[in-house]
């Protein structure tokens, strides 16, 4: 079986259809990424913002759920709490600042960087096991606007999840910040694009190198694709022009 992956220009060049209330009803799901060892791995899938959410610990029961859902001929929206690309810049000395949007969180430091690294290994094994366990042939998207109106497909995205926003307190607070992601990509749509958290002209694609690597695709233009990042934002927050969180 061989997937497809669809790639395509800048998002600022998207048309109007950003605009339209086209309905997109997906299943989404977030991979809060950490060591499954550890138990420092958590997910959660919602088909909407009033329904019942699904919680697990188990990257394999993760993968069992999104398999079932693409089987059901389900749009499935997956996303994961680590950075899914890097930016590619021309001077050396801004090789590792962050990316446009994340602030005082880059992506190359503390927490992003720890995450990168293991999302690395747990991106891959993700697509890599669901590629193996799927019997059926399903498309790949990294961009919102080129997402059929019907399933089974497969939208993959950033989540951002990161100070005041994550969860505190008793339980399994990796899938509860996983459901935090979930619930802002759902009340994000249909305009997923304008809430984007992240703007770079020019990327290189950690998930897309994933998708080649599994056998996703075999189309190398997705290396240099950005995806979608939603941000989860904490209450009484807001974003600074700078992408600070700051009180509102």
């Amino acid at each position: 079986m061989n997937a497809t992956v669809l790639v395509a220009a800048n998002p600022d060049s998207l048309g109007t259809r950003l605009d339209d209330p086209y309905m997109h009803s997906p299943v989404v799901f977030c991979a809060d990424v950490g060591s499954v060892k550890k138990m420092r791995f958590g997910w959660a899938r919602r088909r909407a913002p009033s329904g019942d959410p699904l919680f697990g610990e188990s990257i394999e029961d993760l993968v069992r759920a999104i398999v079932a859902d693409l089987c059901s001929d389900e749009l499935v929206a997956l996303g994961f709490e680590c950075p899914l690309f890097v930016p590619v810049r021309e001077s050396p000395y801004k090789l590792a600042e962050a990316r446009r949007g994340e602030g005082n969180r880059p992506w190359s430091a503390g927490a992003g960087c720890a995450v990168l690294a293991t999302g690395l290994t747990q991106v891959l094994w993700i697509l890599r096991d669901l590629r193996q366990r799927l019997g059926r042939k399903v498309s790949t998207y990294v961009r919102w606007d080129r997402v059929p109106e019907k399933g089974p497909a497969l939208f993959l995205w950033e989540a951002f999840v990161s100070g005041r926003a994550k969860t505190v307190g008793g339980g399994n607070l990796h899938a509860h910040d996983a459901l935090l992601a979930v619930d802002a990509f759902l009340q994000a749509l249909p305009g997923l694009n304008r809430v984007n958290a992240i703007h770079e002209d020019e990327v290189h694609s950690l998930v897309g190198a994933a998708l080649l690597r599994s056998g996703w695709t075999d189309d190398v233009r997705i290396l240099a694709e950005p995806c979608v990042v939603v941000r989860a934002m904490p209450p009484g927050e807001t974003l600074s022009p700078a992408g600070d969180l700051v009180e509102s």
